[in-house]
């Protein structure tokens, strides 16, 4: 099994703080491998540590699909009115 080696970039960033030292961050990536490249969104939750490190606690991978982000700002959207 040959081993497929991974090299992620940043694109571009958004992040904002929220409680004591946690922070919410938005970013839209690209995976690249031998094979190709990938784009997609990432958001992600993690808090400060105590040297101002950050630490990822939890993420998810959003595919930039028209459909697909039409659907979660959509709803984003609808959830924050009511």
């Amino acid at each position: 099994m040959t081993e497929r080696i991974v090299e992620f970039e940043t694109v571009n960033s958004k992040e904002t703080n929220f409680g004591r030292n946690n922070f919410l961050e938005i970013a839209r990536k690209r995976a690249k491998t031998e094979e190709g490249e990938n784009e997609f969104l990432s958001i992600s939750r993690g808090f400060f540590s105590k040297t101002g490190e950050k630490i990822y606690k939890r993420s998810v991978a959003i595919p930039l699909d028209g459909e697909v982000m039409d659907f979660l700002l959509n709803s984003i959207t609808e959830m924050r009115t009511g």
